[in-house]
């Protein structure tokens, strides 16, 4: 399998999409959270003294997305349409991250997902490092993708949140 982000040379390039056509495309990425039952219980309560945990990591997801680019070497600069980022609290120990990105473009938004799902559990845990400092991220994947060249996937095995 050849890499398309490697020149002939084997050097570091960014592939050039000008070729392709515009289509339409998502995708949804997933973030686990672990962390004490009593950080949870704080979360819900609303009582992380840094504010509301989860609009927060919200919006961390979000400009996550947007920001892709800057944070990932030769990633091209995707104009977004949407950008959801939704958290689930799973007791006793759990939150649950799931982002979903959509655009129209000639390259995809798998980066942008994945972004967004792991600065949400990153801000998360940032917001509650105080009371928790063995948080853990885990299962940090692409669940799905839909359009462009190499076509639709779907991850068949998911992890169970509990």
């Amino acid at each position: 399998m050849e890499l398309s982000h490697l020149d002939q040379e084997g050097k570091a390039m960014m592939v050039d999409v000008s070729q392709k056509e515009l289509t339409a495309r998502s995708a949804t990425a997933r973030a686990v959270l672990k962390m004490k039952p009593a950080t949870l219980d704080l979360i819900l309560a609303g009582n992380i003294k840094k504010g509301d945990v989860f609009a927060c990591a919200r919006i961390a997801g979000i400009m996550a997305a947007k920001r892709t680019p800057e944070l990932i070497p030769l990633c091209h600069p995707v104009p977004l349409t949407g950008v959801s980022v939704e958290l689930a609290a799973h007791s006793p120990d759990r939150v649950e991250i799931i982002a979903t990105v959509k655009c129209t473009y000639r390259t995809g938004a798998e980066m942008e997902a994945l972004c967004a799902a792991s600065v949400a559990a990153l801000t998360i845990y940032d917001m509650c490092k105080a009371v928790d400092r063995g948080m853990e991220i885990s299962s940090v994947y692409l669940l799905k993708k839909d359009g462009g060249a190499s076509g639709d996937y779907e991850r068949e095995e998911k992890e169970p949140t509990e």
